[in-house]
């Protein structure tokens, strides 16, 4: 297998930047640190591209060294995934999202569809069967947004590392019940999003949390919170408060009222 070209350097307008063969990372500076941003089928050298070449936000490093050691995963992806004899191709095929513009094969009976608007894997019905009963969805679609990792952990020996990392973490994130039937044991709030929002919203069950907020035009130096009892965005049971701007940080689940320091608004 033919290695791939992985390049650094710094732009025209003198930012950081990489390349893996036809990806391009660039490297830009904020108040702390720096947001990767990329793009791809750049064709300039390094030192002719600017920061308008780049429009995908992909993270953020502290400093130059982890912006190698970012490019150096980034490398080590692209090359397992190479190894991995991915086949691109055209199938005209109706999918839950429209019909097929492009596929790629993973994997025989395990095909990936893109559409004008969306996409997922289609697993044809012996590995659809072959999927741990946690992870199998009826029918064999999986979208691309999050359901993709049901099949990457499904069928880890088709994904690169990095794939199955992302994976791991969407599926402790948003479908910790069959991550937790996988793996044999329960996540902590700490391991998972959605276990910490059952946290959150077991510990504030009786609490008024806001659900919308806007900066008050009546009352300098106040937000206009609206808020209901633990978050229930259904209830027609709603309050409005008055909540000091230094204090109102909406938070990972959102803002729960203080009485001492939040008053009823007119």
């Amino acid at each position: 297998m033919n290695d791939i070209i992985v390049e650094h350097g710094t732009t025209s307008d003198g930012l950081m930047a990489a390349r893996v063969d036809g990806l391009a990372y660039i490297a830009i500076p904020l108040k702390d640190g720096f947001s990767i941003v990329s793009g791809w089928k750049l064709n300039r050298p390094i030192c002719e591209r600017s920061r308008s070449d780049v429009y995908c936000a992909e993270g953020a490093v502290a400093d130059e060294v982890s912006f190698r050691a970012y490019i150096a995963d980034i490398a080590l992806h692209v090359r397992q995934r190479n190894a991995l004899g991915r086949v691109d191709t055209i199938l005209r095929v109706s999918t839950p999202w429209g019909m097929s513009q492009s596929a790629t094969i993973y994997a025989e009976g395990i095909v990936f569809h893109s559409t004008a608007g969306h996409g997922g894997f289609k697993l044809d019905r012996a590995r659809n069967a072959g999927m741990h009963p946690a992870l199998r969805l009826s029918g064999g679609w999986y979208e691309e947004d999050a359901e993709w990792a049901l099949v990457a952990a499904g069928y880890p020996g088709l994904f690169t590392y990095r794939e199955q990392a992302m994976a791991d973490r969407a599926l402790r994130d948003w479908y910790p019940d069959a991550w937790e039937a996988v793996h044999g044991r329960e996540l902590s709030a700490a391991e998972s999003f959605t276990r910490d929002r059952q946290q959150f919203a077991r510990r504030h069950a009786k609490d008024w949390v806001v659900i919308s907020a806007v900066r008050s035009s009546d009352h300098a130096g106040m937000v206009e919170a609206l808020a209901t009892v633990g978050g229930d965005r259904n209830s027609q049971d709603t309050r409005r408060f008055l909540v000091p701007i230094a204090e109102y940080v909406a938070g990972r689940h959102g803002f729960v009222i203080d009485p001492a320091s939040c008053v009823n608004a007119p």
